[in-house]
């Protein structure tokens, strides 16, 4: 797309994206959930050669333009001077605008329409909601090929029960805005990356979604346990920290233990598995 926009007589790039989700706004009784922030979304797209970004707030008074008054707003605002979209493309209210009508719409004020064919990878169509269907499956690995990259979420550290710790595998609880989707329950190994703090920097990691069954079956948690993480000043220097998960690999998923040494067993396993798989990428 961003090939195909600088083609066009070497105009600017650029890209427009809604905050929050026209589904969030249209049906807030449909809980619809994203796989990236639209600040992350430019940050993608600026890296394929995007030259402007526009998060547009998306609210009830948006939704009602037409396509031909949204329009008007984007070459009165924006200069734009053509739009490429894809193959199931529609704007304005109720998706009016679709491309038979923006194409006489763009005609008709002198705008260029291009549209791009739809992506496919390896034989497979490059879809978001394909992309969801995976990753409620927990097939993480499936998700990255057709994202090109790794999924991944991001929060802060938050103090949990130090149930781990007690154990003897410390953890790191991360609180994830619940519009995020998370992969299915289960056991994944993961890339770390602490942002900020005392440890700050990459590390591995083996990362529990779930209630944790054998322990309370209470909280959905996203737990990570650092592989070889020491404490720079203290055991509490993570909270608070921001931290980001790119899901590797699905490990296994979550199951109920007949006892909490079971269970320990199982994550010393986890680990090593974890341990086994970043042994086998370097």
């Amino acid at each position: 797309v961003m090939a195909t926009a600088h083609g066009r007589n070497h105009a600017r790039a650029g890209l427009m994206t809604f905050d929050p989700h026209p589904l969030a706004v249209l049906r807030p009784d449909f809980p619809h959930q994203i796989l990236m922030s639209p600040a992350e979304r430019m940050e993608l797209a600026a890296a394929l050669g995007m030259d402007l970004g526009v998060i547009q707030p998306f609210d009830h008074a948006l939704s009602q333009l037409s396509a031909e008054e949204f329009l008007q707003l984007l070459v009165t605002q924006l200069g734009v001077a053509g739009l490429v979209v894809g193959p199931d493309f529609a704007l304005g209210r109720n998706r009016a605008g679709t491309l038979p009508v923006l194409s006489e719409l763009a005609g008709a004020m002198g705008l260029s329409l291009t549209v791009v064919a739809p992506v496919n990878w390896l034989d497979k169509p490059v879809r978001s909601s394909i992309i969801r269907q995976h990753l409620r499956e927990g097939d993480v690995a499936e998700a990255a090929e057709l994202l090109g990259r790794a999924y991944s979420v991001a929060g802060r550290i938050v103090e949990g029960d130090k149930r781990g710790r007690q154990l003897g595998v410390p953890t790191a609880n991360l609180a994830v805005d619940p519009v995020f989707l998370l992969p299915a329950d289960g056991v994944y190994a993961t890339h770390v990356r602490v942002l900020d703090g005392p440890a700050a920097g990459a590390y591995a990691g083996a990362t529990n979604i779930g209630v944790r069954p054998t322990v309370d079956g209470l909280h959905h948690r996203v737990e990570t346990h650092l592989l070889d993480y020491t404490p720079v000043t203290h055991a509490e220097e993570l909270y608070g920290a921001g931290m980001r998960l790119d899901f590797v690999a699905r490990l296994r998923g979550e199951k109920r233990f007949g006892s909490l040494d079971e269970l320990v067993a199982q994550i010393h396993q986890d680990i090593e598995q974890a341990r086994a798989l970043f042994a086998a990428e370097s």
